[in-house]
């Protein structure tokens, strides 16, 4: 913890703590060198001490702070002082969105529109940088004065993956706006951020979470099992429209879901239109797949032992005398003058206000001609008094049939002027992604470039024959489920391997481990060791007989092992004295009389 006045890396003093978080505290700071105020967010002490989360920390914020958009928070420095990492951020003098929702109870439907259209601008920014946030929530939400949004934490959010979950208890707060595939263990897409953008429109409007429960295991299951509730019988006032978006985001099946952030943007364009009034509830098109629960068991058990243990009138003007006087004084001149200058005024007014109001261009709304033939939806456009684009352009898209016209720009129901000039695009079906050769690459880097193009990818980790080999090359592919050359479309998954190094515990019992040996153990891996000692005439003192960490199972760091070890009873360790009447002295190590 850093104090007023501290400075880090001799720049950044310290005006304040601001924030406490699952991984990190926040401070308010003043940057000495470029006199600004900023925001430092230093990493938490249990997770600066692991090497690989650092690593993959550092990494991701920096390629984070390459993002530059009015809706995301600027990150400025990346770096590290005396063991204390940190990301050093524009300061941001507002409130969350979580403190908002909590203050007002819930948003007004124009309200939240206008939120979600600032974060699916900011998030398709960084979509298109091959970035996905991953932990979209309220409380990474800021909210400035005058109403606009920022994201933050891109770079803490991407430092932590679905392997990762159970490294933080940050987990039991982001759980509720976690993905179904991502609780799974099934990787996370761009439409993962989606996904969290949906719950996250839900809870504004609602002003309550959709999914609740007492444990992050039970809260991801009903994320993948339960049906999303009905937001319009929580708020009537939600429009249908407003609903079915909501329904659309968070789809269990990624397939019906919208296939970028900026489909969902333009969707909430028109969401309060009045021709969207009476629409229909909308139907998925693909089943919604149930995907494997154990998975999020294997995911999240261990998080679940970390939370147990731890209009007015115009006035007229007064006309003087004075003034009566001097306008009969005016030379013949001036009211030439002030004549012409009057007709150049009327034919300003003429030309600039009353002739563009009579052939004013009426605005219309594009039609929605998503399905049709290319021939037939030019009709329909040009019916409209458009005029469509010559050229006719490719979309990658699982949604509409090949060869059928799966969206216009400006996109469907937008509204724009008349004879306004519209460009189709055609579906070319699913997008054919050709798969490289990932081997010896950064899985997080690989991963990255193949979720924006709508791959799931899985990381697993494979036994090697030569862990020193890898030692500090955790993050580097050994193997890949779909081989170089070969081809996957959005949707598919890919499993990448990397080294499985982590070392097992030992049989402390079968092995003959001393105390002394199991202490050496725990100071080398950074275990707390609990010793419990028990009476055991039987066995010679000191023997282990019981470890609460079985045998084969993966060592992580600060955890804590228990371990049983005998002892002689008092009567028996008594026997190890004899009667000093018959010549014989107390037993003493080294004593060779």
């Amino acid at each position: 913890m850093f104090s007023k006045g501290d400075k880090i890396n001799d720049r950044y003093e310290i005006i304040k703590l601001i924030g406490e978080g699952g991984m990190a505290n926040v401070y308010l700071a003043y940057d000495t060198i470029l006199e600004r105020n900023v925001a430092v967010k230093v990493l938490r002490g249990d997770l600066a001490d692991d090497e690989k989360f650092v690593r993959r920390f550092q990494r991701e914020a920096l390629s984070a702070s390459s993002l530059s958009h009015p809706n995301i928070v600027e990150m400025y420095d990346v770096g590290e002082d005396n063991g204390n990492f940190y990301i050093v951020m524009e300061y941001i003098d507002g409130q969350t969105l979580k403190q908002l929702i909590k203050k007002r109870g819930h948003l007004t439907v124009p309200e939240a529109i206008d939120i979600m259209l600032q974060l699916t601008d900011g998030l398709a920014h960084a979509h298109d940088s091959y970035i996905i946030h991953r932990d979209i929530k309220p409380q990474n939400i800021m909210i400035l004065e005058d109403g606009m949004v920022k994201i933050t934490d891109f770079g803490i959010a991407m430092a932590i993956n679905a392997s990762d979950l159970t490294q933080t208890n940050s987990v039991m707060g982001s759980v509720h706006y976690l993905p179904p595939e991502q609780a799974a263990g099934k990787g996370s897409t761009i439409k993962s951020d989606i996904y969290s953008l949906g719950i996250l429109f839900y809870e504004m409007l609602a002003g309550t979470m959709p999914f609740r429960g007492e444990t992050a295991v039970e809260i991801a299951l009903k994320h993948i099992k339960d049906p999303m509730p009905s937001i319009r019988k929580i708020n009537p006032k939600v429009p249908q429209s407003v609903e079915n978006i909501i329904f659309k985001s968070t789809a269990k099946n990624p397939k019906n879901r919208y296939n970028n952030v900026r489909e969902l943007h333009d969707d909430l364009k028109t969401a309060l239109d009045k021709d969207r009034a009476n629409e229909k509830r909308f139907v998925f098109k693909y089943p919604e797949d149930d995907l494997d629960e154990t998975k999020v068991l294997d995911t999240l058990k261990d998080e679940l032992k970390v939370n147990k243990e731890k209009g007015i009138p115009e006035e007229k003007p007064i006309v003087t005398e004075v003034e009566e006087e001097e306008k009969k004084k005016l030379s013949k001149g001036t009211k030439i003058l002030i004549g012409i200058c009057s007709t150049i005024i009327v034919l300003f007014l003429l030309i600039v206000v009353i002739i563009p109001t009579i052939f004013k261009t009426p605005d219309v709304k594009v039609p929605d001609v998503s399905g049709l033939s290319v021939r037939n939806a030019t009709k329909e456009l040009e019916k409209a008094g458009f005029v469509v684009a010559t050229k006719v352009k490719d979309d990658y898209t699982d949604e509409v049939d090949k060869g059928k016209v799966s969206k216009t720009s400006p996109s469907a129901r937008e509204t724009v002027k008349k004879g306004a000039t519209i460009t189709i695009y055609k579906s070319l079906g699913s997008e054919k992604i050709k798969i490289e050769d990932y081997t010896g690459k950064d899985y997080n880097k690989v991963q990255a470039s193949l979720e924006v193009k709508g791959i799931t990818v899985s990381i697993e980790k494979k036994a090697v024959d030569d862990k020193s080999k890898y030692k500090g090359k955790e993050d580097l592919i050994i193997d890949q489920s779909a081989k170089k050359d070969s081809t996957l479309v959005k949707g598919d998954t890919i499993t990448l391997y990397i080294p499985k190094i982590d070392k097992e515990y030992p049989d402390f019992v079968k092995e003959g481990y001393t105390l002394d040996e199991v202490k050496k153990f725990c100071d080398e891996y950074g275990l707390t060791l609990e010793v419990e000692e028990v009476v055991d005439d039987e066995k010679e003192a000191g023997t282990i007989t019981y470890q609460s960490r079985s045998a084969g199972s993966i060592i992580a760091e600060r955890v804590n092992l228990k371990i049983k070890v005998t002892k002689k009873s008092e009567t028996e360790a008594g026997s190890d004295h004899t009667n000093t009447d018959d010549g014989m002295v107390p037993y003493e190590e080294g004593n060779n009389n």
